[in-house]
């Protein structure tokens, strides 16, 4: 498959350009004209690069690239090194933050939905989703749900009732939106990560919280656009999770 076409395509079908968004979204490095095996990942870090060069890989597709708001604009450093890597094995870096955050079927918040069996009831349009439990259950059981869904122990901020039916969650670092979830009278919020202020935040206004991971709320929807390309088209997709803590 040509670069272009495969780039083309993902713009398209992830609505790239109707974001206004903190990095470029799309193709972010040039490599290969032709794409035969894709690399999916969360972050372009080097070693998700490292182990795109050992896959023999075109093109590498993430969630987290590069290019970001108010960082240095110098190739220096780290981003020199990154950026050589790709250069010098002809890889092409496609990104997709928020766009991938926000596809109804197949971005991380559509399959945490999916994960959790949430029946989907957002009241208005976004990124922040509002869902229901197909019954209410003990928040300890929930919790042990997430944790055993994505692999990772949340850390639990209490504050809402004993039982719960209403969850509202975003992927990565979005516990600012916590007070969507108050708006809403969700009995739980889920995001990736937590500040110092979520802690009141939740225990004042009566709802649970849960950090997730950032990193660990945001593999899942990569890996499913890889699915989804190795189907559509005659491509290799390899997904590789460079595990992270946060």
């Amino acid at each position: 498959m040509k670069t272009t076409e495969l780039v083309q395509y993902l713009d398209d079908f992830l609505e790239a350009t109707t974001f206004k968004d903190y990095a470029p979204n799309g193709l972010q490095v040039e490599g290969k004209s032709e794409i035969t095996k894709i690399v999916t990942g969360v972050t372009a870090c080097q070693a998700l690069i490292d182990a795109a060069i050992a896959e023999k890989a075109d093109a590498i597709i993430v969630h987290h690239g590069y290019f970001w708001k108010n960082e240095p604009i110098t190739i220096t450093g780290m981003k020199q090194k990154r950026i050589r890597s790709l250069l010098e094995n002809e890889i092409n870096l496609l990104g997709y933050h928020l766009p991938l955050d926000a596809h109804p079927t197949l971005g991380n918040n559509a399959m945490l939905g999916e994960l959790w069996s949430l029946e989907d009831i957002t009241p208005e349009p976004g990124l922040v989703r509002l869902g229901r439990l197909s019954s209410p259950m003990r928040i300890d059981a929930l919790i042990e749900s997430v944790e055993n869904s994505l692999h990772r122990t949340p850390l639990h901020l209490p504050g809402g009732p004993s039982e719960v039916e209403t969850v509202a969650w975003c992927s990565g670092g979005a516990q600012g939106y916590i007070e969507k979830a108050i708006e809403w009278d969700a009995d739980v919020y889920i995001s990736g990560e937590v500040s110092e202020q979520t802690t009141h935040q939740a225990l004042e206004n009566k709802i649970h919280y849960l950090a997730a991971g950032h990193h660990a709320t945001e593999r899942l929807g990569v890996k499913a656009l890889g699915e989804h390309l190795s189907q559509a088209f005659d491509l290799e997709v390899v997904f590789i999770d460079i595990d992270n803590p946060v």
